[in-house]
């Protein structure tokens, strides 16, 4: 979940901290320096985390509704690549290497920057050679992990052959020692006959155990249907609950992970938080992940349901979040068929637009050194210490649509 810098968020950090105290040895609890921010960057908070990821899911939701992003805007993320062509976090200093300071590639901006590019158009150059750099990050095991070489999960995996697709490679061929990514995905789906069955768990635990997760299930879904972050309705399921097979198809483990998600909010129509100090808060993020992933497998009915329950409640989360929490909304919209320009009486589109450089009018020529003409008062972007605390807790960085990855079961 996105939040705000404030008191309670690094209250927040403190308590994930201590509940892992070997990999928050090194963390420091005091803001990052500040950061001077570019333009054509959207959102006003510290970038230093969710800078590349921020801006590729603006810019995918603008091209989505049929908008021209601003040349800035565009002009930013191409520069953040790195010469070998991942894409990290955020790099301050686009000149300069990447790595260390400069900020080393990952997954997860690498993924959805490549599919931010490709839907814009003319950058073939630029996606090629961030999908050259995501494919030699592939682990034995066929799916990726947050970072080149760390342990593979659900999340990364899934947000990886959402891109490739995207840019036109067929993900059922890319083996590593024979596996490919859906074999990766299918050793996280929780059996049927378990607790939190149909589920994937975002990765066993030290004993091996997979604990269900519904940010994983959500990313997972898609995953398992070789889809990205933009999706309409796909066909209704066969059969409504969790299937046994005994090799079951990536279809199967998607009608799966999807049963186990419209069960988890069809009671309330939303998920509930599984943060520290967070017990029965509404989780606006990944509910709209869901509402995306259950889109896609069939489950049309639960996905209005959980999209109205959005329209009513998730306003002000927005507001606070900034860019990225705008374009879950608006690609929630997409997938369910709303107009996002009327959710529960807020302009989506406008909103979002008003967070970043303002895209070209129909038929303008495009021009680079837009600056931030619009933002947002309230645009915060992503909190970075939330981020980091989830990181502390996680033992990795962000997931599928940067709703604050929470490693935990969810109810």
């Amino acid at each position: 979940m996105n939040v705000r810098r404030s008191a309670a968020a690094l209250a927040a950090v403190g308590v994930l901290a201590a509940a892992a105290p070997a990999t928050a040895a090194g963390a420091s609890p005091s803001p990052s320096p500040k950061v001077t921010l570019p333009a054509g960057l959207f959102g006003t908070s510290d970038p230093t985390y969710d800078g590349v990821w921020r801006q590729s899911l603006a810019l995918l939701a603008q091209r989505t509704l049929g908008e021209r992003p601003a040349a800035s805007a565009v002009d930013w993320l191409v520069g953040q690549q790195c010469p070998d062509g991942g894409f990290a976090a955020f790099r301050a200093a686009p000149a300069g290497p990447c790595g260390g300071k400069g900020g080393s590639a990952d997954t997860n901006s690498t993924a959805a920057a490549v599919q931010a590019l490709q839907a814009l158009g003319e950058h073939d150059g630029e996606v090629r050679k961030a999908a050259t750099w995501l494919k030699t990050a592939q682990n034995k095991d066929g799916g990726w992990g947050y970072t080149p070489g760390s342990p593979s999960d659900t999340n990364s995996t899934a947000v990886v052959i959402g891109a490739l697709t995207a840019a036109g490679k067929d993900t059922t061929r890319l083996r590593t020692e024979g596996r490919t990514p859906y074999e990766a995905l299918a050793q996280w789906s929780i059996p049927c006959d378990q607790d939190g069955g149909g589920a994937f768990a975002y990765q066993p635990d030290k004993k091996g155990k997979l604990a269900a997760n519904a940010d994983a299930s959500a990313a997972g879904v898609l995953g398992a249907l070789g889809k990205g972050f933009v999706t309409t309705a796909g066909k209704a399921p066969a059969k409504t609950g969790c299937v046994t097979a005994e090799k079951p198809t990536p279809a199967q483990l998607a009608d799966n992970a999807a049963a186990y998600l419209s069960g988890a909010v069809a009671k309330s129509g939303y998920l509930k938080s599984a943060l520290p100090g967070a017990a029965d808060q509404p989780d606006y993020g990944n509910t709209a992940d869901t509402v995306v992933a259950l889109a896609a497998a069939g489950r049309t009915g639960q996905a209005e349901k959980s999209y109205t329950w959005l329209e009513k409640n998730a306003t002000g989360w927005a507001r606070q979040n900034g860019p990225a929490a705008y374009a879950q909304l608006i690609l929630a919209a997409h997938a369910t068929g709303a107009d996002p320009r009327h959710f529960g009486g807020t302009d989506l589109v406008r909103a979002l637009d008003a967070t970043g450089p303002a895209p070209q009018r129909a038929g303008a020529t495009a021009t680079a050194g837009h600056g931030n003409e619009k933002r947002s008062e309230h645009d915060s972007g992503t909190s970075v210490w939330w981020i980091v605390g989830v990181g502390l807790v996680a033992g990795i960085g962000v997931g599928f649509l940067l709703s604050g990855r929470r490693k935990k079961q969810q109810p």
